[in-house]
């Protein structure tokens, strides 16, 4: 029985579908006619070559996250400071 060879593109490509656009390991072995147990291999191999590009890429997100819950929170600040200013300016009248 002769195993079948993949590029590494291909094996790439099979690994961003789990981990990139959220696809189940079993639904894309299914559609690509790969067996499980190569993906999850594949995976494994992936996690180990991450690139210094997904070490950047995590910071960004975690950079994002902490920028929106600051953004949030200085709008907050702001309506309560606008409303606050209002009530006086009613007071002074």
């Amino acid at each position: 029985m002769k195993t079948a060879r993949y590029t590494s593109e291909f094996k790439a490509e099979a690994v961003k579908q789990i981990t990139e656009r959220g696809h189940g390991v079993l639904e894309v072995s299914k559609r690509l006619g790969v067996s499980d147990k190569s993906l999850y291999l594949w995976l494994k191999q992936s996690k180990g070559n991450a690139s210094p590009h997904a070490e950047d890429l995590a910071s960004l997100k975690k950079e994002l996250s902490r920028m929106k819950a600051e953004l949030k929170r200085t709008t907050e600040e702001r309506d309560i400071l606008k409303k606050a200013a209002a009530y006086f300016a009613k007071l002074s009248d």
